[in-house]
């Protein structure tokens, strides 16, 4: 039987190698729910996921309310709301939900789960396995599919039968995407926003060094570092920091550092920094007090993954399948997820509106440009829903 449960808010005592949430930690505003085995696309079995979720807003008695807010790679269930005690961060997309905001919670129940793989509450590579120990590198290789089949778990526990509108940007739009072709009678409206229908060779190839350069650093041990003193927070920040390049534009870059010297540091052979490596060095160790060396690992090679028409005919034959009225919102400085990508998307998706938020950040513009992204998520939810009649 599922059960839904809130967990003591007590802490944990025991050594931090890495920043995943973990049993005996502080919940914040996190809720659970066990949704069972699951079967993997792969083969195997993840025994007893157990899946950790955010709400805002009031369910409907129908149902029929409801909105689900995919996370990115780093992101988490905590989309709005202040750092504090279990939320080492405040939301990732402040802005957008709230009364009266683009995700008005008078009107809509607001969603948003960690990820199948991550480190905020979700069966991930640092939850215990009935042996007792954490899986680390025993985790399984899941795909964008698998983590969509546990949120439709979710979902059928929450008791929401179809999705009023399910929004995501980059591996969220993954998800977001995989939804609507998996599940198309059950999502009425979709936005993706800096996305793709499939992962390219470029950000495949992108990935590479990332998940090598954690893998390469003696503390990950084969991922097994949980009850070690310290984890691989060097190889992480390496990761990081080349992701995060990707992530913001060039002209951004040049514009906010050009070549200046990090405060009164010489980095003309003496050792110093330039500015802008600073700001990375910032990034990356931010990221390692919040987050996890092996779900990096398990969602990026589960990014890499994505292709939702695999064993479907192809894209094409896949996108024919959503029913769900659509917006595509492609990012006019985006290096990593171009707005070709989002072109192809739309041109993909019976009925798709396409739209371009212009920003300077580069890809991060989908978070950063909340204003054009919520006039964007307005406009599709006051739209009537999809009737899902087309053949799927």
């Amino acid at each position: 039987m599922t059960v839904t449960r809130d967990e003591p808010d007590t802490v944990r005592s025991t050594p931090r190698p890495s920043g995943a949430w973990r049993p005996g930690d502080p919940v914040g505003q996190r809720r659970f729910v066990a949704v069972g085995d699951v079967p993997l696309e792969r083969g195997g079995v993840v025994p007893e996921v157990v899946v950790a979720y955010e709400t805002w807003g009031t369910l409907d008695a129908d149902g029929g309310n409801a909105v689900l807010v995919e996370h990115a790679l780093t992101g988490d269930s905590h989309v709005v709301g202040p750092a504090g005690p279990g939320h080492p961060s405040p939301g990732w997309w402040e802005g957008l939900v709230g009364p009266g905001r683009p995700l008005d919670t008078d009107r809509w129940f607001v969603v948003a789960a960690n990820v199948l793989g991550g480190c905020q509450g979700t069966t991930g590579p640092a939850s215990p396995t009935r042996d007792g120990r954490p899986w680390g590198g025993r985790f399984p290789f899941v795909t964008v599919r698998d983590q969509v089949q546990v949120e439709a778990r979710l979902a059928d526990a929450l008791g929401i039968r179809r999705w009023a509108g399910v929004v995501g940007g980059s591996m969220g739009g993954m998800r977001a995407v995989e939804w609507a072709v998996t599940h198309p009678e059950r999502v009425a409206r979709l936005m993706v926003l800096a996305s793709t229908a499939a992962a390219t060779a470029d950000q495949i190839a992108w990935a590479q060094p990332q998940l090598l350069a954690i893998r390469e650093d003696p503390d990950f041990r084969g991922g097994d570092y949980y009850d070690a003193v310290r984890g691989p927070e060097a190889g992480l920040g390496i990761a990081r920091r080349i992701a995060h390049v990707t992530y913001r534009s060039g002209e951004e870059l040049d514009e906010r550092f050009g070549r200046a010297a990090q405060g009164g540091e010489q980095p003309l052979g003496a050792g110093g920094r330039y500015a802008v490596e600073s700001y990375l060095d910032h990034h990356a160790g931010k990221l390692a007090r919040r987050f996890d060396a092996n779900a990096y690992v398990v969602l990026t090679e589960a990014m890499s993954s994505h292709d939702v028409g695999r064993d479907r005919g192809g894209v094409p034959a896949a996108l024919a399948r959503v029913t769900a009225t659509t917006t595509v919102l492609g990012v006019d400085s985006d290096r990593l997820y171009p707005v070709r990508l989002s072109e192809e998307l739309a041109a993909g998706v019976p009925g798709a509106r396409l739209a371009t938020i212009s920003s300077r950040h580069g890809h991060d513009g989908f978070l950063v440009e909340v204003d054009q992204v919520g006039a964007h998520l307005r406009a599709l939810l006051d739209e009537p829903p999809a009737t899902a009649q087309r053949s799927v």
